[in-house]
């Protein structure tokens, strides 16, 4: 299955550079950390992430929804966003959004019928938590952008958002932590390393490529 829009309006990939298509291809898919969650199971919880393309009308261009959850509850998400990807030539720009409902779109990542009901209007920017992903080798390598801008709540404390992300075309590693913004020290996120998962299936054939 298919999202409505994805076909029927299909990007010059001529108009973008091989690495942001590159990128685009390997981000879209449902990753899994089975086997490190197997491996250390009272250090990781067995999590999917989910990365499904959305219509090219939602923003003239490429688009992903994300969720993150547990694989014993897939309708539960504890994280989904919205991601833009943008070709800046030397690196692929990615800015990130929030669902201002989020509950309501739960599932999304597994279930096409419910991402087809995110609109643009369901969404506001998260200002200062884009990532920037540049292209190593066989790797790509993301990191929100700089400025010490993703500001976060927590635990009493404003703390701002720290995130490594590398992606290969069959893998995906991130670690993302939270730092108090007066003492750069370390408040919340990972604390036994990063994460890292393995892609189970692709979803680049719903690109608008």
């Amino acid at each position: 299955m298919v999202l409505t829009g994805n076909a029927d309006a299909s990007l010059d990939k001529e108009a973008y550079s091989q690495e942001f298509i590159t990128l685009a291809r390997w981000m879209s898919g449902d990753f899994s950390n089975q086997q490190q969650a197997f491996d250390e199971p009272t250090k990781f919880a067995h999590i999917r992430i989910f990365f499904r393309p959305l219509p090219y009308s939602f923003f003239g261009g490429v688009g992903l929804y994300s969720e993150q959850t547990y694989d014993y509850d897939l309708w539960t998400p504890y994280r989904q966003g919205i991601h833009r990807l943008i070709d800046k030539g030397d690196h692929v720009y990615i800015e990130n959004y929030g669902l201002k409902d989020r509950l309501l779109y739960a599932g999304g990542g597994h279930n096409l019928d419910i991402l087809k009901t995110v609109t643009p209007d369901c969404i506001e920017r998260r200002e200062g938590c884009s990532m920037v992903f540049k292209r190593e080798g066989d790797t790509f390598i993301g990191s929100v952008e700089p400025g010490k801008a993703c500001i976060i709540p927590k635990e009493g404390k404003i703390t701002y958002l720290t995130s490594h992300v590398e992606i290969t075309e069959s893998t995906w590693m991130s670690i993302d932590q939270g730092m108090d913004v007066e003492t750069d020290e370390y408040v919340w996120g990972s604390t036994e390393g990063i994460l890292k998962f393995r892609k189970r299936t692709g979803f680049d054939n719903e690109l608008p490529f």
